[in-house]
């Protein structure tokens, strides 16, 4: 089966910088891929090259079988985009935004009424754009990039601004897409969201990408000890610290954190010493691997 999308060398500079620096990929159709990094990681602007929307300075990129255009309207027919800053057309309802988005690929208003109800707004088609919260406007942004049914669509940090309840229905949405064959990329801060719904990832900083595998690939490559988290009052740190097994002991927010790499051992001893309350454990997760690959040094 041909790859979705394929990346070749894709590097993109403004002035002294290199935004993108010798990326190569491929999606195959119907995987959920993800692209993930820090601020200024390149995830941007690599998506929107992808997309057709800037032009590359060296590589290529094939779009279902085709270079990406925004000229091409045939493509631009089979993939939807949903970008990090979404504008829309002033004084119009959501239901009017959405059939004005509708009518440029030929689709009805039963169509529309459809994705407003899939993304729930469905109570508020009549409602102002700009009377809109942050969440329901991101919402009408992702309706607008589905409301076509596309074959490949692009997500550009999809589920920013919105609340836990909206963002689990979101990701019923995505993986429902996922699961009808759709091709889905996304960029996302949500580590957790990465982890659920990606079948790959390419982990991104300073315009390269550092690691590219399945969630679970990356985590077991990491090789981290478990976390044990225990009520402090059960035992205090040093008499933690002295359990066979432990590696470390640190008090993070109200819980003694034992770290290990012989669980067996530690939670034996916890058992059998009647030191349970509270008890957790934790293996490595997405984020760990992500703060490995990036370190966790702030920003600018």
């Amino acid at each position: 089966m041909q790859d979705a999308i394929a990346v070749a060398g894709l590097t993109k500079r403004y002035g002294g910088l290199t935004a993108v620096d010798d990326v190569s990929f491929t999606v195959a159709t119907g995987e959920f891929f993800g692209i993930l990094g820090p601020n200024g990681a390149g995830k941007t602007t690599t998506l929107e090259m992808i997309e057709g929307l800037r032009q590359p300075d060296g590589g290529s990129v094939t779009l279902l079988g085709e270079q990406p255009s925004l000229r091409r309207r045939s493509l631009l027919m089979r993939i939807g985009v949903q970008l990090q800053g979404s504008a829309f057309f002033e004084r119009l309802t959501a239901r009017e935004q959405l059939s004005t988005v509708a009518s440029l690929y030929g689709i009805g208003d039963s169509r529309v009424d459809e994705m407003l109800n899939v993304v729930g707004l469905g109570d508020k088609g009549a409602d102002r754009v700009e009377k809109l919260s942050g969440g329901q406007r991101q919402r009408l942004a992702i309706a607008s990039a589905l409301v076509h049914d596309p074959e490949v669509v692009f997500l550009d940090e999809p589920t920013a601004a919105l609340d836990p309840q909206a963002r689990r229905n979101l990701w019923d949405l995505l993986q429902g897409l996922s699961d009808s064959g759709r091709t889905v990329v996304l960029t996302t801060h949500y580590l957790d969201e990465a982890e659920a719904l990606c079948d790959r990832v390419a982990i991104m900083d300073r315009g390269r990408i550092l690691e590219l595998d399945s969630p679970a690939a990356l985590v077991r490559q990491l090789n981290a000890p478990l976390r044990v988290s225990i009520a402090p009052q059960e035992l205090s740190a040093e008499q933690a610290a002295a359990l066979p097994g432990v590696d470390s002991v640190r008090l993070d927010a109200g819980a003694l954190i034992l770290t290990t790499r012989q669980p067996e051992v530690v939670l034996s001893r916890l058992a059998a010493e009647g030191r349970l309350a509270g008890l957790q454990v934790h293996g490595a997760s997405l984020e760990d691997v992500f703060l490995d690959l990036t370190g966790r040094e702030f920003r600018s």
